[in-house]
């Protein structure tokens, strides 16, 4: 079995070099001494350490230096943390360390179980700091693709249709439920088009008050209804050589819905009370929470309209049915809501991101982000943890395996270890035997993963 992690012990005492070593190596650590700060930096020049444990005072550099370095160095996926030890039991010294950037301190003498609690936290702030970096690093490169965050195979598919249909002049239909980011899939065509230089104009036309949306979109002339005390363009004006996006198409009326086909068929419209003919120059893309299908077939929307919009449709899956681009999702939202409080972005712990990957959305990215927003405003460190976790997300639990016990009993134990068995290789095999996609997949750490290929056998070697 690998060990937990790499520790580096840094004491220019041999007998605290020997007894860190043996504590370390019993609960499960691969340790490596060092007696000096020199040697500890030819270690850290060539080898990758999860965390340095190191004395503050020692002959020819303090751990205050060491410290120094391991932060300047810090590159990649480095993210190793740094626990200052100090024979002197003074405030001082300690809250210079942690001002420099250490983890922890700990003064000597110390009990074992001490020790044991701050390095199985160091060793999963390290996890956390990694996957993030790791996660920051995957937007940057453009998993992002034109504001849409997923690496997921479903949102791979949007992205990719995405770039096929935004350089043609089709119509589009992007469907979606509520909180999906119809609207983001929207903006990507138009900036992926011919004319991502003039305007997107989107309007909902399910917030604007019937008697008002026909003027909203083709403007009307002066005296053409009370009110009406100057001529004033229409948002379809607005949009010159641009692109409109008409978001919950399904909620217009029929008369609205003739009208607009007009507009689609002969490229003209006119502005409430006017005689003219405007010329309309824009390309249409709509988009709608509901099945248009249904509501040709209920005689609630136009067939002729449905297959003038409907040109090539984008589907949007669900947030529950990509479950994977959850740990990408609340990176970007963490770091969106740092910025916006002027903070450095927090970590969340396993737990929490468990229970994060674990909820069904029902309000998808949409809800995910208010959820998130939520958590930041309550972290009280910057660490969001379960208890800032909404109660609906908290209590939210997977498929049970069964609906109830047989008569004759279950072997609890031997249950859960092949449900766990069955839903490691099924991650593993979904990711192409990529362990570190296979951990994001089931929403768990890297190195939690690893443990538990471990733990049941099923280890086939490093990625």
């Amino acid at each position: 079995m690998s060990a937990r992690g790499r520790i580096l012990i840094v004491d220019d005492e041999r007998s605290m070099q020997e007894f860190l070593e043996i504590f370390l190596r019993s609960e499960g650590y691969e340790a490596v001494t060092a007696g000096d700060v020199e040697t500890a930096r030819a270690h850290l020049d060539h080898d990758d350490f999860d965390v340095v444990i190191t004395d503050i005072q020692m002959p020819g550099g303090s751990g205050i230096d060491l410290l120094r370095d391991v932060q300047s160095h810090a590159q990649g996926d480095s993210e190793t943390v740094v626990i200052v030890m100090t024979a002197f039991a003074s405030t001082e010294t300690a809250i210079a360390a942690m001002k420099e950037g250490a983890y922890d301190y700990i003064t000597k003498p110390f009990k074992v179980d001490a020790i044991r609690i701050i390095l199985e936290k160091a060793i999963e702030k390290k996890a956390l700091s990694s996957e993030n970096r790791r996660l920051r690093t995957e937007l940057s490169r453009g998993k992002r693709a034109r504001g849409l965050i997923g690496t997921s195979r479903p949102m791979q598919g949007v992205v990719d249709m995405i770039s096929q249909v935004a350089g043609t002049k089709a119509n589009v239909l992007v469907s979606g439920e509520s909180g999906t980011g119809k609207e983001i899939v929207a903006r990507a065509i138009h900036d992926g088009s011919d004319r991502r230089d003039a305007p997107f104009v989107a309007v909902n036309c399910g917030a604007i008050p019937e008697n008002l949306l026909e003027s909203e979109l083709f403007g009307h002339v002066k005296g053409a209804f009370t009110g009406a005390v100057v001529s004033k363009p229409g948002l379809f004006e607005a949009a010159e050589s641009g692109t409109v996006f008409l978001d919950e198409i399904g909620e217009l009326t029929l008369p609205l819905q003739v009208k607009l086909l007009r507009v689609i068929q002969e490229r003209t419209f006119r502005r409430v009370g006017g005689t003219g003919d405007l010329r309309f120059d824009a390309r249409l893309v709509a988009a709608t929470n509901r099945r248009l299908e249904d509501e040709v077939a209920a005689g609630r929307f136009r067939e002729d309209l449905y297959y003038r919009l409907n040109v090539i449709e984008v589907e949007i899956p669900p947030l529950r049915d990509r479950r994977e681009d959850v740990p990408l999702l609340v990176t970007h939202f963490i770091e969106k809501f740092a910025l916006d409080h002027g903070a450095e972005p927090g970590q969340v712990s396993e737990a929490a991101m468990e229970k994060l990957v674990e909820y069904d959305y029902p309000g998808n990215v949409r809800e995910l982000e208010n959820v998130i927003e939520r958590a930041v405003a309550l972290s009280r460190d910057g660490r969001i943890d379960v208890d800032v976790l909404p109660p609906t997300v908290v209590r939210a639990r997977a498929t049970p395996v069964a609906e109830r016990i047989p008569e004759e009993g279950v072997q609890l134990d031997d249950l859960l270890a092949d449900f766990e068995r069955s839903l490691l290789l099924e991650a593993l095999e979904q990711c192409g035997g990529v362990k570190k996609r296979a951990a994001q997949r089931l929403g768990v750490s890297f190195r939690s993963f690893r443990y538990r290929l471990e733990k049941l056998g099923l280890d086939r070697g490093d990625d």
